[in-house]
């Protein structure tokens, strides 16, 4: 688990980079819904409204104990969203941090991009999921299997946990799989098992908090958390018209590409941010820090 404290998480987290531009790019999903808070104090005072300073280091040392003690899940939800980008950068984000002010030429770097083949996309899609539906449980205190508390929540998401979403739908789902995204999923992970599921990095690092016991009962809680978050996004789909080209679109504000490479573009969001990471970080401390401003 990450020994980093929260603060310097909240801290460190970047003001304008590949990730921020991406998820900005989806604000026609969830208008002005996602804020990149950065820095642990100024999140503090936006989320609770308090400034008064004495107040808000209380609240921050409160958030901080909580964060600190083992037996809550914080910790442990932190790690699952970190491990979510588990796949290396093999663009080197520092070769790319210079250039963070340009519009990418996706042609000049279609060599060093690999799309995944559609199966392995699928596995990698569902275990990003279960990732989202354990930490979910790990920050709220719920056992890991509550598939049903995690559907219930889901339309009440809002901020950066329901940008999180839109970025699973749109660049993990629809960019890489087309707007049949979710028929795919299920078909192909239907026609999938425990032995492709295995070969996955993330789920061979997150096993351990995955609820199911062995790698067959693991596929099967898999296989149905994605089955009982297809009604939800199906209908968000639908609501916001989310199709290949209106997510492209968006991303032409930093991207430049054409329609028939919408694979390479997702490959290349893959492997150049960390928006699992980002809002993750995000998402725990609002959590900590709404529980921290009641017990205050």
């Amino acid at each position: 688990m990450s020994a980093t404290p929260i603060f310097k998480l909240v801290d460190s987290l970047p003001e304008d980079n590949l990730t921020t531009k991406a998820l900005h790019a989806l604000d026609f999903v969830a208008p002005g819904q996602w804020r990149n808070l950065v820095g642990f104090e100024k999140t503090i005072q936006v989320i609770t409204g308090e400034t008064d300073p004495a107040l808000v280091q209380k609240i921050g040392e409160r958030a901080i104990q909580l964060y600190n003690d083992r037996s809550q899940g914080y910790q442990r939800a932190v790690w699952l969203y970190q491990t979510a980008e588990s796949m290396s950068n093999a663009l080197g984000a520092a070769a790319l941090a210079n250039k963070v002010g340009e519009k990418f030429q996706i042609v000049s770097l279609l060599a060093k991009v690999t799309p995944r083949p559609a199966k392995a996309q699928t596995i990698d899609f569902s275990v990003k999921l279960v990732v989202e539906l354990v930490a979910f449980c790990q920050r709220n205190g719920l056992p890991g299997d509550s598939i049903g508390d995690f559907v219930k929540s889901l339309v009440h998401y809002k901020d950066e946990a329901l940008i999180r979403m839109a970025a699973l739908v749109c660049f993990d789902g629809i960019l890489p799989l087309g707007p049949d995204y979710l028929n795919k999923l299920l078909s192909l992970l239907g026609e999938s098992g425990p032995a492709q599921l295995e070969e996955n990095e993330t789920f061979q690092r997150v096993r351990a908090l995955v609820p199911g016991g062995d790698a067959n009962g693991q596929f099967g809680f898999v296989q149905k958390s994605m089955g009982a978050v297809h009604t939800w996004m199906s209908d968000f789909t639908t609501q916001h018209d989310l199709t290949p080209s209106k997510i492209l679109g968006g991303l032409r504000g930093f991207l430049d590409v054409a329609e028939d490479r919408l694979d390479y573009v997702a490959a290349f969001l893959d492997l150049t941010t960390n928006y699992y990471e980002h809002t993750g970080i995000q998402s725990v401390a609002r959590s900590l820090i709404e529980r921290a401003v009641n017990e205050v």
